[in-house]
């Protein structure tokens, strides 16, 4: 590694200096927080030439748009690409992105879910409005992700909006992403008069949004793709939860060999920050844990 390329990753590891005090209540009233330079343009430029091009090797993806349903044209999508390629895993394991995570929830430590990389390719569709932990078979509400753009991102390539306070209404939590629940939730977003915040994002800039805000994008009107990572944390402390749905079902393959009502501690699911000790040990797992799962709606 370059000493460039070395000062690049000690800054995934440093405190961010910009969480604001008020952060914590912010997040839990509103369900969503947009931050500024949570990592610099040059650690972004760092790593999205591999997260692109581990995108580009992985994807199963290959109909035109023209051929797909409106998830399909959503964006192409590839999870843990942690367990692909030693550079990304030191950004979704970077230190600094997980103790915002866990300030945001109030926890004393967090431990990934999975990861995933979201491309919104030029003319790529809407994502429709849905909550993400419909996928999720956890039994707290104590998780949430982060969209981190690995470009700047203006409103006409489709940045993440989210309904303000959506994360406390119950309606709408038993609908997958679909034509359905872009109708459904649009309207009762309406209803409700939730505020639907659309911002673009500086490069640098990340959004963490709670498991049950609802969120949608645009259209990618750019001549680029929307270049997007996610990481999706939760509480160490959380536990599995009984499946209410198939999605959930074949979800808890992402913590494998955990039980309902157990903590998922397996090699997929290690932590990432611990408050509660002075240092936190960055895990060292082996890349060849397990391949690719197949993918499915869930986020953004």
């Amino acid at each position: 590694m370059t000493a460039i390329a070395d000062s690049r990753a000690c800054e995934l590891d440093l405190p961010y200096e910009g969480l604001p005090e008020t952060a914590t209540a912010d997040f839990h009233r509103d369900g969503f927080i947009h931050l500024s330079r949570v990592l610099s343009p040059e650690t972004i430029a760092e790593y999205e030439p591999t997260i692109t091009s581990e995108v580009i090797r992985l994807n199963t993806q290959h109909l035109p748009l023209a051929e797909r349903d409106t998830y399909g044209k959503a964006f192409l999508q590839v999870t843990n690409l942690w367990q692909q390629n030693e550079q990304v895993r030191q950004l979704v394991f970077s230190r600094r992105l997980a103790k915002i995570a866990a300030d945001l929830l109030g926890v004393h430590a967090v431990r990934i879910y999975h990861d995933q990389a979201l491309y919104k390719e030029p003319s790529g569709g809407i994502t429709p409005w849905h909550a993400d932990q419909y996928y999720w078979p956890l039994a707290s509400d104590r998780c949430l992700t982060i969209w981190l753009p690995l470009q700047e991102t203006p409103l006409e390539m489709g940045p993440l909006a989210f309904a303000r306070g959506s994360h406390n209404f119950a309606y709408g939590r038993d609908l997958p992403i679909s034509d359905e629940s872009e109708e459904q939730l649009q309207r009762a977003v309406a209803e409700q008069h939730f505020d639907d915040v659309v911002e673009p994002f500086a490069l640098g800039d990340a959004s963490f949004h709670r498991g049950w805000t609802f969120h949608h994008a645009g259209p990618n009107r750019g001549t680029v793709p929307r270049r997007v990572m996610t990481v999706i944390y939760m509480d160490a402390d959380i536990r599995v939860g009984e499946p209410t749905n198939d999605h959930q079902l074949a979800d808890r393959n992402w913590m494998p060999g955990a039980e309902i009502g157990q903590v998922p501690d397996t090699p997929l699911n290690p932590v990432l920050y611990d408050g509660s000790r002075s240092t936190t040990r960055k895990p060292v797992l082996p890349l060849e844990l397990s391949g690719v799962f197949p993918m499915r709606a869930e986020v953004r």
